[in-house]
């Protein structure tokens, strides 16, 4: 009886384990299919690259809940973001660069849904802050067309990431940078008030910054947590089982012995 208990036990520890791995190995596929996409468009090759993002569609939608719990969140992003990915690859008025952008952002997305630790599109914050410290200089200097050009750059570099920060960032904060970005759009930094631009960069440059180091706080995947806790109690309840089967065994010695001199 207990043995049937304990394979019972073992039976219900490993499935959840299992799923883990199922998960792991369907996410990893999207991913490769996702990057395969950004290197055949940065190739030129166009009609493979369309070809390959329908390809992806199909698996997605292929996908049960049973394969990866998408929330509707998450669906929803990467439908669109797979979307206007495929649409701007099938333009033939866009031009090259952006479509590397369109891909770009959706592989980045993909790689934030699938990423166990530190996912790719925190790898933008050095080349993000480099591009505001140029915009942030060109304001002091009330050098318009400089100005113009930089704010332009980190608002193409914020879009890139914008997908993955829906993944991976709470509503809140992302809400906050939206916020000051359509804020300094509508109106002209330049011409505002001196002593209030300063401020409101400064703002701008903390929110970007949080975005960042919130992803930095946790890189332990949750699920790697219960791989090891549950291998743990397995090889826990493995060594008891053992250690009591040796136990019945000597008790079982003792009293042969016993019988044997009576």
């Amino acid at each position: 009886m207990f043995r049937v208990k304990f394979l019972l036990t073992a039976i219900l520890l490993v499935l959840p384990v299992s799923n883990v791995f199922a998960e792991g190995r369907s996410l990893e596929k999207l991913d490769q299919i996702a990057d395969e996409a950004l290197q055949l468009v940065k190739s030129d090759r166009i009609p493979e690259t369309a070809s390959v993002l329908k390809y992806f569609s199909s698996q997605f939608l292929s996908m049960t809940p049973k394969d990866y719990p998408f929330s509707m969140d998450e669906q929803r992003t990467i439908t669109v973001s797979q979307q206007e990915a495929l649409r701007t690859v099938q333009s033939t008025s866009t031009p090259l660069k952006d479509k590397i952008s369109a891909v770009t952002t959706f592989r980045l997305l993909i790689d934030a849904i699938s990423s166990n630790h530190q996912p790719m599109w925190t790898e933008m914050e050095g080349r993000m802050m480099e591009t505001f410290n140029s915009a942030e200089e060109a304001l002091r200097k009330n050098d318009r067309e400089k100005f113009e050009e930089d704010f332009s750059q980190l608002l193409s570099e914020y879009s890139l990431i914008h997908p993955s920060l829906q993944v991976d960032i709470a509503p809140e904060k992302i809400q906050k940078v939206d916020a000051k970005f359509s804020y300094m759009q509508q109106y002209d930094p330049l011409a505002m008030e001196a002593e209030n631009t300063p401020e409101e960069m400064e703002a701008l440059r903390g929110d970007l910054k949080s975005i960042f180091e919130e992803v930095k706080k946790d890189e332990t995947d949750p699920s790697l947590w219960w791989v090891m806790i549950s291998t743990g109690s397995i090889i826990i309840l493995t060594l008891s089982y053992v250690g009591w089967r040796k136990y019945i065994g000597s008790k079982e010695s003792e009293n042969t012995r016993k019988e044997r001199n009576d």
